[in-house]
């Protein structure tokens, strides 16, 4: 072998070890070393040195996870194991006591060269180099490895090294290319022709150039010929084209090798095709970024845009806008017709949205039927309100899918930059802020926010985040407010109402904590506590010897559904009550979701015994036509009906028309809220069943009402 490529390869080795992290192992481990002139130099060599049969090269064949499913005659003379007795064993076998680590499953690039402590049959255990690569299928798909060794007696031939070098250049899944010091390719690997198209006759001789992509400036170019001159190793990810014209990513690695005298003689590349990386990364950055569904901005990416805007606005004092879009009745469109209209109407909307904005304006689907519209660019906040109503605008035409026809509508909240705020988080939460007040009254169609909207958040939160920690520790208790007979005035029943005793402020106002209830859907938790804490407390007074008269549970709009009556029953039994000691109450509003939903399950629950009560009668303007199909047997008289008695004319017909009709329908009427001697007097006369109200008794404890009922406590009729 002629001396010079000997010192080529060595050269190449030495200033590869000039490359930093990744890039030095890889380029350790696959340098070129002027292939085509090496193996007819190691072939001769060999031939000279075994005239009568060349001696094999120890392979080992593995499947991807180290069992050996191949072993050549070398190995069998390097290890003392015949083939029948390896091949079915996991490499292990093979290995020293204190190896702690598994080589052959570690093979990242494709090639891998190290040199490893091995065990022979007969126990002797030595030094090998290891040349491992992959093997491919059909496809081009990784089925197994394939090992190379040769045991290292005192160090490697020149021959050897250059044997093994040469094999790992030429099995390598990366591609190599090597030019001269007139920048001319004068040999690539297989892994070059592979990845290019090019085969090696068509690509030595040319310059890099055959591989340019046109992607890259003059600078860029600039540097990576630097690199090639000698400026020092460089890496990173580039442009190439293939033979057929096909612009591809590539990783590359470049450096050179010098003499003896520190001319630079040669130019290596080793580049590896990064196609299927992109476009899994491209893939990620979609899904991380972008709606599946409409394809729109998610709210990741829609924070990070808001955030280059803001950016952008403190430095030219622009001004801006965030939308949040909350589709009215889109969840029920979504339980009632299902998931593929839902999916269906909310691309036709976004497609709506899209079309009343700008191309600079940034639509987003941020969740469920919530969207948000980013105004980057505004010339003042008025502004805003004019897309708003365009949104709006644009949903006034109904949408036509396969046999229905659906009407939507939004509430839109509008929060605008820099007045409201320069972070995107806080626009996007002062926007939702807004849309909630929007969502309160129907007659506007869109809302600007202001501070006094996230104070109210703000206690919003803290309220729902306390009543939460209340129901785990047990903060609820319920008083039972006392109904009275307006003909004998003795107590005829009573109503559980729930309250909070909370350790640091006391007791917190129904009133403040309900709606939050309801908004955040706790209400089902609260209401499913109430009704077991009812009967609990029924129960106990049975083993005490109490027969209380009814107590009336409030039941919440969500709680009505198909599963109630069941749920209702378990409780009942649950605590050994009797039907006809508990009475719920419903609100009119419950009635108005839908007469066909409402009806079966309200006959249920009176085919069990339970009485039923409509409470807050006539402020929900149900409709009395369905009224006598309800299963009801009492009619609660709104409080707001009872306050001006016996003095507002209004108050006075409305009262006696609920009075009239309810003696009609046979049910038992209940006045709210009486608080003086003058309205008790008047609801009397009307004919009215009972009361409720500070006149008699507040809301009280278990203990106190239990007292009440055993003295026998009347309301004085006069």
């Amino acid at each position: 072998m002629p001396d010079s490529a000997l010192d080529l390869c060595i050269a190449l080795c030495r200033n590869a070890r000039d490359l930093d992290g990744a890039a030095q192992l890889q380029a350790l481990s696959e340098l070129e070393n002027l292939l085509r002139i090496a193996k007819a130099s190691v072939r001769t060599s060999q031939e000279q040195a075994a005239p009568s049969a060349a001696a094999v090269e120890p392979a080992i064949e593995m499947d991807l996870t180290g069992y050996v499913t191949g072993w050549n005659a070398g190995a069998e003379q390097l290890f003392g194991y015949t083939r029948e007795e390896a091949i079915g064993q996991h490499v292990l076998f093979l290995y020293a006591d204190d190896d702690n680590e598994i080589a052959e499953l570690f093979l990242e690039h494709g090639t891998s060269l190290m040199e490893v402590r091995r065990r022979k049959k007969s126990g002797e255990i030595f030094w090998a180099s290891l040349a491992l690569s992959l093997r491919h299928d059909e496809a081009g798909n990784p089925d197994g490895m394939v090992a190379r060794m040769s045991e290292i007696k005192e160090r490697l031939s020149p021959e050897d090294k250059l044997r093994l070098h040469a094999r790992i250049i030429e099995d390598s899944d990366q591609g190599i290319l090597i030019t001269d010091a007139d920048e001319r390719i004068v040999s690539v690997n297989t892994a070059f022709t592979r990845i290019t198209g090019y085969s090696a006759a068509e690509a030595i001789g040319k310059t890099p150039d055959l591989l340019r992509s046109g992607r890259h400036n003059a600078d860029f170019r600039a540097e990576v010929r630097s690199a090639m001159l000698g400026s020092g190793p460089w890496q990173g990810e580039i442009f190439g084209k293939r033979k057929n014209g096909e612009i591809f990513p590539q990783s590359v690695s470049i450096s050179v090798v010098r003499d003896d005298q520190g001319r630079i003689t040669h130019a290596f590349s080793i580049f590896s095709d990064i196609s299927v990386f992109k476009e899994a990364e491209a893939r990620i950055q979609q899904m991380a970024n972008y709606d599946s569904l409409t394809g729109l901005p998610n709210r990741t990416l829609l924070s990070q845009l808001v955030g280059q805007a803001l950016t952008a606005a403190r430095r030219s004092s622009k001004h801006g806008a965030l939308m949040v879009i909350d589709l009215d009745r889109f969840t029920a469109i979504h339980d009632t017709l299902g998931y593929d209209i839902a999916e269906e109407l909310l691309r036709e909307i976004s497609r709506r949205f899209r079309a009343a904005l700008r191309d600079e304006d940034v639509l987003a689907r941020i969740d469920g039927g919530k969207f948000a519209v980013a105004l980057l660019d505004i010339q003042k906040r008025e502004h805003a309100g004019i897309v708003a109503r365009k949104l709006r605008a644009a949903l006034d035409a109904p949408f036509a899918n396969e046999s229905h026809e659906l009407h939507i509508a939004a509430h839109i909240g509008i929060s605008v930059f820099p007045e409201d705020g320069l972070d995107s988080a806080s626009l996007l939460r002062f926007a939702d802020a807004a849309m909630t007040k929007a969502r309160q009254n129907s007659d506007v169609s869109y809302v600007f926010y202001s501070s006094e909207m996230n104070e109210r958040a703000k206690e919003h939160l803290r309220i729902e985040t306390e009543l939460r920690r209340a129901l785990a520790n047990g903060q609820m208790l319920l008083h039972y407010q006392p109904k009275v007979s307006l003909r004998s005035g003795r107590i005829v029943g009573a109503e559980a109402l729930i309250r909070w005793r909370h350790p640091e402020r006391g007791m917190v106002p129904p009133g403040l904590f309900i709606p939050v209830a309801e908004e955040t859907g706790l209400i089902l938790e609260i209401g499913s506590w109430v009704l077991e804490e009812a009967c609990r407390q029924i129960r106990e007074w049975t083993q005490r010897a109490f027969k209380a008269p009814p107590i009336a549970v409030n039941l919440s709009s969500r709680q009505f559904d198909r599963g109630l009556p069941q749920r209702v029953q378990e409780v009942l039994e649950r605590y050994d009550v009797t039907p006809d000691r508990i009475k719920l109450e419903i609100t009119e509003t419950l009635l108005v979701r839908g007469p066909e939903q409402v009806i079966p399950i309200m006959n249920e629950l009176a085919a069990m015994g339970l009485a039923l009560a409509l409470d807050d009668f006539g402020t929900g303007y149900s409709s009395l036509a369905y009224l006598k199909k309800f299963p009801i047997s009492t009619l609660k008289i709104d409080r707001s009906f009872v306050i001006g008695l016996p003095r507002e004319e209004n108050d006075c017909a409305i009262a006696q028309a609920i009075v009239t009709m309810g003696q009609q329908l046979r049910q038992e009427i209940v006045a709210e809220g009486v608080e003086t001697l003058e309205q008790m007097t008047f609801l009397r006369n009307l004919g009215c069943d009972q009361l409720q109200g500070y006149l008699f008794s507040p809301p009280i404890s278990n203990d106190a009402f239990e007292q009440m009922v055993r003295e026998g406590k009347r309301l004085p009729l006069g």
